[in-house]
């Protein structure tokens, strides 16, 4: 076990347990660091250094999200231009939160179909 889960503290295991929980989830590796995938469609990746992760975000929401809580929430210059932001570990305020932005991405990538199978999974209702 992770030196920060027996802290408290949220890491790359809690987003990779987390993520794996979500229905129809698989774990492939891309750019030399994990991403998880929806029907295909990537929804979470966690860089090297494993202090953050990236999620899909709408371009109008992620400006958002780093106007109001720019410690926890980022982009690299490099991603710019794509539609995600970066999130630091460190700064979540818990379980909970982790699985609203987990949940948040995965619903963005899902079909409809299946998103629609899954009533449980939206942001705020706690898992059961």
């Amino acid at each position: 076990m992770a030196l920060a889960t027996v802290c408290g503290m949220i890491d790359a295991e809690d987003v990779r347990r987390i993520a794996l929980s979500f229905p129809e989830t698989v774990e492939k590796e891309a750019w030399s660091m994990p991403t998880f995938r929806v029907a295909g469609k990537m929804y979470v990746t966690i860089p090297d250094d494993q202090t953050s992760f990236a999620v899909r975000c709408p371009r109008h929401e992620r400006t958002e999200l780093i106007a109001a809580e720019p410690e926890k929430f980022w982009v690299p210059p490099h991603e710019a231009g794509s539609a995600w932001v970066r999130v630091r570990l460190a700064a979540l305020e818990g379980p909970d939160e982790l699985r609203d932005i987990l949940v948040d991405s995965w619903r963005q990538a899902a079909p409809d179909h299946l998103a629609d199978q899954h009533p449980d999974l939206r942001p705020g209702v706690v898992a059961g």
